[in-house]
């Protein structure tokens, strides 16, 4: 069992360019060093996989990059994507047999995340997750 995170919550702050979908693999490994001793592996694999859909959402439908914000504190964990694109709102849909492994990001965080949501901003949106300490 790691060693829980006591006290005030610590977070992870990084941007990623447009379109670098290299960068995805980049912050999944920048999360899991970051929740290493602060997590059960089965909680930071969830963490990943979340974030890795919001993060490729976000390169593939923005042209401005994205800033991933991780914090981490006793009770939960909570990642936020947020984009520079004004007047997306993103919604979870069911893709249709000829999909493929397309358009399924959003039913993974609506079905694995505890709470999750949307939040517009002057420019862009932020969209959240939060996954509660003990839970996967």
């Amino acid at each position: 069992m790691t060693k829980r995170q006591k006290g005030a919550p610590t977070r992870l702050h990084r941007r990623l360019g447009h379109a670098d979908l290299s960068g995805v693999g980049e912050i999944r490994a920048a999360l899991r060093d970051f929740l290493r001793h602060r997590r059960r592996p089965e909680e930071t694999e969830v963490a990943e996989l979340l974030l890795s859909e919001l993060v490729t959402n976000a390169l593939i439908h923005t042209r401005n990059g994205a800033v991933v914000t991780v914090t981490s504190a006793p009770a939960r964990v909570r990642v936020e994507v947020r984009d520079f694109v004004t007047g997306q709102e993103p919604a979870p849909y069911v893709p249709n047999a000829d999909d493929g492994t397309h358009g399924r990001g959003l039913l993974l965080v609506q079905s694995l995340a505890d709470s999750w949501g949307v939040t517009m901003q002057a420019l862009g949106k932020v969209v959240w997750f939060e996954l509660n300490a003990g839970t996967s």
